[in-house]
């Protein structure tokens, strides 16, 4: 089964651990973070669990479908998402469990001063089928 683990720059329960935001680690820390991220693709890769990987800048807009012509388009308000999705993985796993299990290992990477950052990330399953329209 198809799972997306969701990393949120905010947002989700109260953080287990206060830390900076990143832009305002040292670039020792940041390097630490992004080579653990990159071990961490590696270690599903080679157990067959991996799919994908994205991380996403803030920069972004909403558009929609209003009639004929130019489609509206917003900078925001952005609380949805511009503010709060960093990035994802996509993992293909055996089971809910080990879902969690990877997201688990996720939350550890290091943060500031070398400690997990311990963080929340939303674990969701992907559709198996499409829905069918109600009757």
């Amino acid at each position: 089964m198809k799972y997306l683990i969701l990393k949120h720059y905010q947002g989700g329960p109260p953080p287990a651990v206060e830390h900076d935001s990143m832009d305002r680690w040292t670039p020792q820390e940041v390097d630490a973070h992004i080579q653990y991220m990159r071990e961490f693709g590696a270690r599903l890769q080679e157990r067959g669990e991996f799919v994908d990987t994205r991380a996403l800048t803030p920069e972004g807009t909403f558009v929609r479908y209003d009639g004929q012509g130019r489609p509206p388009v917003t900078d925001g308000p952005f609380a949805e998402t511009k503010d709060l999705i960093a990035g994802w993985y996509i993992i293909d796993v055996d089971s809910w469990d080990r879902a969690l299990e990877v997201a688990g290992e996720l939350s550890a990477a290091p943060g500031p001063g070398g400690e997990p950052l311990h963080e929340w990330l939303e674990v969701r399953p992907f559709l198996a089928d499409t829905p069918a329209a109600p009757n």
